[in-house]
């Protein structure tokens, strides 16, 4: 064997000196050896071994050519993949904190006769089906035909340590038959319990409302009960429905009660079958009902709704319609006050009054965003108005004019100066100019429109929190946008949204809905975290985009031997904000030390011991 040196060069290591590090340089050579007809390369330094000089090795180059391909940055047979990695890895990381499959698992039990009572497809259990339909939603909505197609450009199945490439519509469909829906408020309460304790939340103000999704279940389809025609807040009603209630905490808006009902039911009417609900899941999640107050909207009020509220000894904040508390309104309008909350400044009139036979503490204020909006909408349908009473105007002074009805003309003048706000704004007449022939005649009424536009903005609200302060009672009501918000959320065509939804029975329906919820959940959670650990200041919408860019590159190596392709794993680079919400979500090593989870592809036996865990 021959050896000699070939290349000098100085190395440098850094070492620690009283607790500081210092850079040090040392002298190296390149070095070869000849082993078997082959040329060898090493990086060698010579130090002083008992007094005396020897070559120590630092690092193996390998041959001439390996060496050429490293000075050139390049490695012969190297391929490389990226996958979408944040948004996965961080709500996966979650879902394994609260255990979610193996609570779903715990509940699962077929109806049908030709499957086992708790299923299997593919290697999956119910319960990662469950939650892999609740992270696709989240990150991107498809129908579960096309769920592959998004997880497969994502590191779902390497986190997993499974395959995934069989998940189809009829997997899906099949697990979720699985799952009865009455299990599932006992699922959602098990769950937000292992949240309140892996994460600390507290609440007290909780925010109810309810919304609806369209379907397009066909009208003829009497399987179906749960979607109903009604008003769609979509403008859809021209399709059957389906309802969602819906409620979040103040903090962080984490939904703690989800109810999907019949399309054509009324609010006032699923908040009469929700409400003892509501409070049996406060009493179950540990909470002090006398800590926690209800804010619900208008629409949810009536007689009866409040005497429920009353007898179950809840605190509440709700709001009544100024219509139909005209009297209350007049007392306001002489005796209101001007108080400043936080940078608004409020006209505000506060009494306690007697509302449905009970003494309530009623707050009177102008609301400036809501009366910009009314008047803005006041308009619009003063411009229509004015659009067709001129077109008819035109019509009529025709020579050659049809002869009208002089009863069907005035209905239908009086329908066309209908509409919000406006009525008695426009001024009228129908004259007769010849044998039934008429001649219209209108004009807008500047008085009526100004006592139109010092009417409106006028909200209401009332509590019978009698001890709160009036900037309290109207901080609590303003948070109702909280709710408003989450449905924004779950109607979001890119992340989280309800549609689309291609199922037709009442059970699979409500299933959906609940993996919608449960992808709500932990996406509200993770961006929880954001906000406390990262001081993420964003959307939520905004950081689940922020998520799919951190990708996961996958490096494939080709080798001479024969066997699998070497690989290796490693995060992309990333900004100085991604790093940061990677490290508040603990994700920055997940890749390397991926979740084991329980309930992943068989059932575990004993459900209480799951539960407990």
């Amino acid at each position: 064997m021959k050896e000699f040196a070939n290349v000098s060069l100085v190395w440098y290591a850094w070492t620690v000196i009283d607790g500081t590090y210092t850079l040090r340089g040392r002298m190296a050579t390149i070095q070869q050896k000849i082993s078997r007809g082959y040329k060898y390369w090493y990086i060698v330094e010579s130090r002083r071994v008992n007094g005396k000089p020897r070559p120590i090795v630092l690092a193996y180059l390998g041959k001439a050519e390996d060496l050429l391909r490293r000075l050139q940055g390049l490695t012969g047979g190297l391929r490389l993949k990226s996958y979408s990695h944040g948004a996965v890895a961080a709500l996966l990381n979650v879902s394994h904190k609260l255990n979610i499959p193996a609570i779903i698992n715990s509940h699962i039990k077929s109806s049908r006769s030709y499957t086992a009572p708790k299923p299997i497809r593919n290697g999956l259990t119910a319960g990662i089906t469950l939650l892999l339909g609740s992270i696709g939603r989240v990150c991107m909505p498809t129908s579960k035909r096309g769920w592959w197609n998004w997880a497969k450009t994502s590191t779902c199945e390497y986190l997993l340590r499974c395959s995934l490439s069989k998940i189809d519509s009829q997997h899906f469909w099949d697990l979720m038959d699985s799952l009865p829906a009455e299990a599932i408020p006992q699922i959602e309460n098990e769950i937000l319990k292992k949240t309140f304790e892996m994460y600390d939340l507290k609440s007290d103000s909780l925010f109810f409302d309810t919304t609806n999704f369209f379907t397009y279940i066909d009208s003829t389809n009497l399987r179906c009960t749960i979607a109903q025609r009604g008003k769609n807040k979509q403008k859809r009603n021209d399709l059957r429905q389906v309802g969602l209630g819906l409620v979040v905490t103040r903090e962080d808006m984490i939904p703690l009660f989800h109810f999907t009902y019949r399309g054509n039911m009324h609010d006032t009417k699923v908040f009469r079958d929700v409400i003892t609900n509501i409070k049996q899941r406060i009493e179950r999640l540990g909470l002090d009902i006398r800590k926690h107050t209800i804010v619900y909207d208008r629409g949810n009020n009536s007689k009866i709704n409040l005497g429920i509220i009353q007898n179950l000894g809840m605190n509440y904040v709700g709001a009544l319609t100024p219509y139909h508390h005209k009297i209350l309104i007049n007392d306001a309008v002489n005796n209101f006050q001007d108080i400043r909350i936080d940078e608004d400044e409020l006209m505000v009139y506060r009494d306690q009054r007697m509302i449905w036979g009970e003494s309530r503490t009623v707050v009177v204020f102008i609301s400036e965003k809501l009366k910009a909006g009314q008047i803005r909408g006041a308009y619009q349908s003063l411009q229509r108005a004015e659009k067709r009473l001129r077109q008819l105007q035109k019509e009529l002074s025709q020579p050659k004019a049809k002869k009208r009805d002089r009863e069907q003309l005035e209905e239908k003048i009086t329908k066309m100066v209908k509409g919000q706000h406006i009525k008695n704004v426009i001024n009228w007449s129908l004259i007769e100019i010849d044998d039934q022939k008429f001649y219209l005649d209108f004009l807008i009424d500047e008085e009526k429109l100004r006592e139109m536009e010092e009417s409106l903005g006028f909200r209401i609200i009332m509590t019978n929190r009698h001890s709160w302060s009036t900037e309290e009672i109207i901080k609590a009501y303003y948070g109702q946008s909280r709710v408003e918000h989450a449905f924004r959320n779950l109607k979001n065509p890119y992340h989280l949204t309800v549609r689309p939804q291609f199922h037709w029975t009442d059970q699979k329906i409500k299933v959906h809905y609940f993996i919608c919820v449960i992808g709500y959940l932990l996406s509200s959670l993770v961006w929880r975290e954001a906000k406390l650990k990262a001081g993420y200041c964003k959307s939520l919408e905004s950081l689940l985009d922020d998520l799919n860019n951190i990708r996961l590159a996958c490096v494939l190596e080709d080798t001479e031997k024969k066997g699998p392709l070497k690989a290796a794993y490693k995060l992309e680079e990333m900004d100085k904000q991604e790093k940061q919400i990677v490290e508040a979500l603990e994700i920055e090593d997940l890749h390397n030390n991926r979740p084991k989870f329980k309930g992943l592809s068989v059932y575990n036996q004993n459900a209480s011991q799951t539960r407990s865990e």
